[in-house]
C-alpha cells in the first residue's frame, strides 16, 4: 500500500510540471528584457519585479526589469513596440496608459494593440505632507474653489495622480489645481514627503510606506468604498465628498505587441493561468499595499479594462487635455 502511494505521488509530480507541455512550445533561450516605462519604486516596477520572479521560475530564463521613464511612460513602451516581435521584449504598466495613448497625442497605441497579462489592480489616492493644511479632502476641497494654485505631485500627463484629480475637477465644477508632474510614482510621492508639494495624487501602493509611517496624511481613495491599509487602518472614498464621481479599477500588468508568435502569448498565458494566478508573492503584495489581485490575461483582461479606458479617455478630453476626440479613435463615450 505504501509503495502504490510513492508511486502514485512521483506520477503526480511528473503529471505537473511548471507550464504544460502544449504551452512549453516557446523557451526563451536568453533573457527576456521587461520594460517598465516609469521611474523605479513606483507602482509599475513594484508589481514587475514580482512578475519577472515568478515567470523566471517558470520558464527557466532571466528576465530583466529596465527602467525607462519619460512622457509619461509613452517612451517605453514606444520602444516595446518597435522592439523585435519575438517574445523577448515586454512592457509593463497600466491599462489605462495604453488606452488613452492616443487620445493624448502621446503614442500610437491602445488596448487592441497588445497581448495583456493583468496581475493587480491598483487605488487611486490623495495624500498631504504632514505639515499642509489640509487633514482630510473636504479641507483640499475647499481650497481647490478658492485658488487655483495648489501644487500637487503626480507621475505626469497620464497617471494615475492625473487622472484622479481631473476626475475631481469634473466632479466638482470651480475647483483647480496645478500638477507639478515627476518621472513616476515614487519620486512624486518622495516630493510631497519632502515638502517640495504640499499634496500628491497617485496610487495607494506607492504611498502605502509614507502613510504607515507618517509622513503622508492619507485624504481620500477613487473608491466606491473605504479602502484598508494594513497597519494604518481605513481611508475614506472620495465619494464621501464627491457622491458621483467614477470609481474604475486601474488594472496592472505586463504586456507584449500583437504579431509576436502565438507560442509566445500561449506559454505567457499558461503561466498566467497555473502559476500566477496562485501567486502568494502577488496576493501577499496586494494585502500588504492594498491592492487588489487579479490575475488577468488577454481578452478578459482586455474587456475589464475597457470601461476605465472609456471614461478616462472622455475625462481627459472634456477636461482639454485630449489632443483627439475619443471617439475618432475607435472610444465611444459611456
Amino acid at each position: 500500500m505504501q509503495r502504490r502511494t510513492i508511486i502514485a505521488a512521483g506520477a503526480a509530480a511528473l503529471a505537473l510540471p511548471a507550464v504544460s507541455a502544449r504551452a512549453q512550445a516557446w523557451k526563451p533561450d536568453r533573457p527576456v528584457t521587461l520594460i517598465v516605462p516609469w521611474a523605479a519604486g513606483g507602482s509599475t516596477d513594484q508589481m514587475a519585479r514580482i512578475v519577472a520572479v515568478e515567470l523566471e521560475e517558470a520558464l527557466g530564463q532571466k528576465w530583466v526589469v529596465v527602467n525607462q521613464p519619460g512622457a509619461s511612460g509613452s517612451i517605453g513602451t514606444r520602444n516595446a513596440m518597435q522592439a523585435a516581435k519575438d517574445g523577448m521584449t515586454w512592457a509593463a504598466g497600466a491599462a489605462i496608459d495604453i488606452g488613452c495613448y492616443r487620445v493624448l497625442g502621446l503614442l500610437d497605441s491602445g488596448l487592441d494593440d497588445w497581448n495583456l497579462f493583468f496581475a493587480v489592480a491598483n487605488v487611486n489616492t490623495i495624500a498631504a505632507n504632514p505639515n499642509a493644511p489640509f487633514k482630510d479632502f473636504g479641507q483640499l476641497l475647499e481650497a481647490m474653489k478658492q485658488r487655483a494654485n495648489i501644487a500637487v505631485a503626480t507621475a505626469g500627463q497620464s497617471s494615475a495622480g492625473r487622472n484622479v484629480m481631473e476626475a475631481v475637477r469634473a466632479a466638482a465644477p470651480g475647483t483647480n489645481y496645478r500638477m507639478a508632474p515627476y518621472d513616476g510614482g515614487n519620486p512624486a510621492v518622495l516630493a510631497a514627503v519632502a515638502g517640495e508639494t504640499p499634496v500628491v495624487a497617485q496610487l495607494l501602493v506607492e504611498m502605502a510606506e509614507m502613510i504607515r509611517g507618517k509622513r503622508l496624511i492619507p485624504l481620500a481613495v477613487q473608491a466606491e468604498q473605504p479602502v484598508e491599509l494594513q497597519g494604518f487602518g481605513q481611508i475614506p472614498s472620495l465619494r464621501q465628498w464627491l457622491p458621483n464621481i467614477p470609481a474604475p479599477l486601474n488594472y496592472f500588468g505586463i504586456w507584449a505587441p500583437k504579431g509576436v508568435p502565438d507560442p509566445v502569448v500561449q506559454t505567457v498565458a499558461q503561466v498566467w493561468k497555473d502559476r500566477i494566478a496562485n501567486s502568494q508573492r502577488l496576493k501577499d503584495y496586494a494585502a500588504q499595499r492594498a491592492a487588489v489581485f487579479t490575475p488577468l490575461q488577454l481578452q478578459e483582461a482586455r474587456d475589464k479594462a475597457w470601461v476605465a479606458v472609456r471614461q478616462t479617455a472622455w475625462l481627459y478630453f472634456d477636461a482639454g487635455q485630449g489632443k483627439v476626440s475619443p471617439d475618432t479613435v475607435g472610444i465611444p463615450r459611456l
